[in-house]
């Protein structure tokens, strides 16, 4: 009878578990979000996208927040703030476009028209299956999103992801950039397997995974992590990049985004990956790049950034993973500093280029 009674219990314990790893491990659904009204952005009508309060209240009422559909039911929540050139201003994972509200604070609004999206998955932007998640995708995604806007030139500035998938996407259309601003972030293309980071190597473990940045512990709670000042993630900043992607119901972005991550030349992403070196050591514009070298993910990667761009100054700071939250201001000066130099080159079509 007892052994009976055990292995009924086990046969429950198995039945439980494997419903369990189906469930975390599920691909999620496509989640569209819907504007009220429109809004003129130059010579085009997009969604307006009211933003919920706990979200306002980062921004001013300057701010223009709106929807660019890039594929049916596959939206990019935009923010745009100011007038002049235009500086587009990309987050990484798994924060969102209000990570640049810091920087913008600091920058000359009179001067420069700043352009933030959200990559798919996080944020406002849209929410799709994990297999969605590849970087052709996201490079496509964006690049469709800034060609909606008309643009004629950018100065671009990338961290994290956003440091990949917006060189990417403006790989797709090379006329825009015209100068950037380079943060922590790494362009490559694996030859041998790496390590990039513990947490990387962890998360890519099926169920594993899952179970460490979406189940037992959520990726939201633990942004104060890679920074040199914890205290620069307060709870509402957490909550300003989580609840938006908690809320959807497909909260599989961060995950699938680490997942994307290359480690090994036969990894999906390296094929990609691959065509940015090539084009990044192609580019003749001015570059700065600006360092947070706390950083625990990417902080070690600044050589290969300096070796893709060697004639960029070089702003190093103490900041960690998130340096928009704590040094705005030494990277809004670096954009500045960017900005008059892609406006000089235009007023002088035969200046050499040194960069």
């Amino acid at each position: 009878m007892i052994f009976r009674i055990v292995l009924i219990a086990l046969a429950v314990i198995l039945v439980a578990s494997v419903v369990g790893a189906f469930i975390i491990t599920r691909e999620g659904k496509l989640v569209t979000p819907k504007g009220q009204g429109t809004v003129a952005i130059g010579t085009k009508t997009f969604e307006v996208f009211p933003l919920p309060d706990y979200a306002a209240r980062f921004v001013t009422v300057d701010y223009k927040s709106y929807l660019i559909e890039v594929e049916p039911g596959i939206k990019i929540h935009m923010l745009e703030v100011g007038t002049g050139y235009p500086v587009f201003m990309q987050h990484g994972n798994p924060t969102s476009g209000f990570l640049y509200r810091k920087v913008v604070e600091e920058l000359p609004l009179d001067r420069v028209r700043v352009i933030m999206p959200t990559l798919v998955g996080l944020g406002f932007s849209s929410k799709v299956p994990v297999s969605q998640h590849t970087v052709a995708n996201h490079n496509r995604w964006l690049n469709t999103a800034l060609n909606e806007l008309n643009l004629e030139g950018v100065v671009y500035v990338g961290q994290d992801w956003g440091g990949i998938i917006g060189v990417g996407a403006l790989s797709l259309s090379p006329e825009l950039l015209q100068g950037a601003v380079m943060m922590n972030t790494a362009i490559y293309a694996p030859t041998e397997k790496i390590s990039l980071s513990r947490i990387h190597d962890l998360v890519r473990r099926p169920i594993v995974g899952e179970l460490a940045v979406e189940t037992v512990n959520s990726i939201f709670d633990q942004l104060d992590g890679p920074q040199h000042d914890p205290d620069s993630m307060p709870a509402e900043v957490k909550e300003l990049y989580g609840r938006p992607v908690l809320e959807s119901g497909n909260k599989k972005a961060p995950l699938a985004m680490m997942r994307m991550v290359p480690h090994s030349p036969d990894h999906p992403s390296t094929a990609e990956m691959a065509k940015l070196v090539p084009y990044v050591r192609s580019l003749d514009i001015p570059v700065e790049i600006v360092w947070g070298m706390n950083d625990p993910i990417v902080g070690r990667t600044l050589p290969s950034m300096i070796e893709h761009f060697p004639n960029a100054p070089v702003t190093e700071t103490e900041a960690g993973h998130f340096l928009q939250e704590e040094v705005p201001g030494v990277i809004a000066a670096a954009v500045v500093r960017v900005v008059d130099e892609v406006q000089e080159r235009s007023a002088q079509p035969d200046l050499i280029n040194e960069n």
